[in-house]
């Protein structure tokens, strides 16, 4: 059975989408960009700035489905620029406690002025 997942902390989706999907111990969560919930206009314009809006909106997503960063299994990282790979790296590593998770970090075409978006994997057993 599937659950989905919102958040009122984060942005509304824009297509036809499920921010997060919960499917028996695991939470999916959507593809998240730098936008603020509030408005969903784009926060930052460095990729640290916008790193941590984006794992912002991850982290809300998460917590309406009942889990934290720690639960988070597996990641995908698309970067507009893959020379930003170490300035994203250093952000991201402050929001994942060892064991991080496994990752996938692509270049990737993004629209508009993002520069990152990020879909994670939970596992939280017993949910």
């Amino acid at each position: 059975m599937k659950e989905q997942i919102v958040s009122k902390k984060g942005p509304k989706p824009g297509g036809a989408y499920s921010p997060g999907i919960r499917a028996g111990d695991f939470v999916f969560v959507s593809g998240q960009g730098p936008l603020d919930p509030q408005n969903g206009s784009i926060v930052g314009t460095t990729i640290e700035e916008q790193t941590r809006r984006t794992l912002d909106n991850v982290k809300n997503i998460l917590e309406a489905a009942g889990c934290t960063t720690d639960d988070v299994v597996k990641s995908t990282v698309h970067l507009l620029d893959i020379k930003m790979f170490d300035r994203f790296n250093k952000v991201y590593s402050e929001y994942f406690k060892d064991p991080k998770p496994a990752r996938t970090t692509v270049q990737s075409g993004l629209w508009s002025n993002i520069l990152v978006e990020i879909d994670v994997v939970a596992y939280k057993p017993g949910k």
